[in-house]
């Protein structure tokens, strides 16, 4: 009898009332999982993802001022430290946000769910939904909610760090200053 494998869902919460953007990650469970940390006071965006041991993970930058956002994901671990893991590039569009995503893990899209970018599917180039993700509308800080699909494969179940990092970035391309 196979296993039952359940979706993982995380809360993102941006600090309000700072001068950088830091953000906090927590599980279905209200578990303190990770925490964002930028750089107060700097022209470009430089974030750092670490887990509850103040370990750096992952980092996120944004490329140079273009004039469409451009952001990578490099490895903050030892030994493949500042890896490239993806690119992330926002395409022209007159009315949606639209992305493209090359990774290590492959391709991925974002399929919006409505006109303000409020929610929106993550998926691979096969079309399967890796994510959903919904920020809250009323909430006086940015919260989102996300729901990483599972798998019973371990060899396709995506590192969920890697996909917070991805919505990080697509969210400071869409509402970080």
């Amino acid at each position: 009898m196979p296993k039952s494998i359940s979706n993982s869902r995380y809360q993102i919460r941006e600090k309000i009332f700072t001068i950088s953007n830091n953000l906090k990650i927590k599980d279905q469970f209200g578990h303190h999982k990770y925490t964002v940390r930028s750089k107060p006071w700097t022209l470009d965006r430089k974030l750092t993802f670490e887990d509850t041991n103040g370990n750096a993970l992952l980092k996120i930058q944004q490329k140079g001022f273009h004039l469409l956002d451009q952001f990578s994901i490099l490895s903050a671990r030892d030994g493949d430290l500042n890896q490239q893991l993806a690119s992330i590039r926002q395409k022209f569009t007159v009315f949606k946000h639209s992305y493209k995503v090359y990774s290590i893990y492959g391709e991925y899209k974002l399929k919006g769910f409505d006109i303000f970018d409020r929610s929106f599917a993550l998926t691979n180039k096969n079309g399967k939904t890796i994510a959903v993700v919904r920020k809250k509308m009323f909430a006086i800080t940015g919260i989102y909610e996300v729901e990483i699909i599972n798998s019973n494969n371990d060899k396709t179940q995506e590192d969920h760090a890697f996909i917070l990092a991805l919505i990080i970035a697509l969210h400071c391309s869409l509402y970080c200053l």
